[in-house]
């Protein structure tokens, strides 16, 4: 596996997401190995940040001090065009089957994906 990519977990504006050169499983959760056949060789790179909305949930109770300022807010998961699904924050109204695209938006002093409906 190559040195990783700088992405949003780094501070970064960019979502990262790995693919197995043996079997071609693509991952969003960042592993050491494919969570399809065990292989170590993986590639990394950058997501183009468009997606469809999978399942949706709007939060309205704070489960930290530091996220109350935030409530109601809409946490996603997103089928992202490059195979594999995250979760993310999102727009309020956002439904499952909307097409998104992602940006970045400070959420309890770190900076997360937040998608929005694409034009």
């Amino acid at each position: 596996m190559s040195e990783r990519i700088a992405d949003w977990t780094k501070g970064e504006e960019a979502i990262t997401f790995q693919t197995c050169s043996a079997c071609g499983h693509v991952q969003y959760f960042h592993r050491a190995f494919c969570a399809a056949c065990g292989a170590s060789d993986l590639h990394e790179a950058r997501a183009g940040g468009k997606g469809r909305v999978y399942a949706t949930s709007l939060v309205c109770r704070a489960a930290t001090p530091e996220t109350r300022a935030h409530v109601p807010y809409n946490i996603l998961l997103v089928d992202c065009a490059e195979g594999f699904r995250m979760m993310a924050h999102g727009e309020n109204d956002l439904a499952i089957g909307d097409e998104v695209i992602a940006g970045f938006k400070p959420f309890a002093g770190k900076l997360v994906p937040f998608f929005a409906k694409k034009a």
